[in-house]
């Protein structure tokens, strides 16, 4: 075996063979694209109580906007709303709880979720039920909330 390179030296290299129009293949006919029909779907709007309806959503952005004054993160987020129900006529049912019975905000908290909700447009009025069972722990937060309390 030799560990020789051989190198050979051109004066000039024929250019490449141009493409002409004449020579073209026809493409064969485009069948119907398959999501042409999917990307002109208009979205189906969802009953506005339920949940992606508007009004679902308006009354969970409500309750994104009341914050624990002892964790510096919202109620929906650390997890106290157990439900939310939002019945024809603009009748709102928050079940929610507190992280303990002895909370400073026990008797504050449910008055501030009920009077946000009931100021929602599109609700007449809110109620809200507290409850302590299942008791509320760590675990029921978003990860959003562990994020900001350094939990993940």
């Amino acid at each position: 075996m030799s560990d020789t390179i051989r190198i050979e030296e051109v004066d000039a290299v024929a250019p490449a063979p141009r493409a002409r129009v004449d020579e073209a293949v026809e493409p064969a006919p485009r069948t119907r694209d398959y999501l042409s029909g999917f990307l002109q779907q208009q979205t189906q709007t969802d009953a506005p109580g339920e949940p992606g309806g508007a009004l679902y959503e308006a009354v969970i952005d409500a309750l994104k906007e009341i914050y624990d004054p002892e964790i510096p993160v919202n109620i929906y987020d650390l997890g106290l709303i157990y439900g939310v129900e939002v019945a024809d006529g603009g009748q709102a049912v928050v079940t929610m709880t507190l992280t303990t019975p002895h909370c400073p905000v026990a008797e504050s908290m449910p008055a501030e979720v009920e009077m946000r909700v009931a100021a929602v447009p599109g609700i007449a009025f809110a109620d809200v039920n507290l409850v302590w069972d299942p008791p509320w722990d760590p675990q029921k937060m978003s990860d959003e909330a562990k994020l900001e309390l350094g939990m993940l």
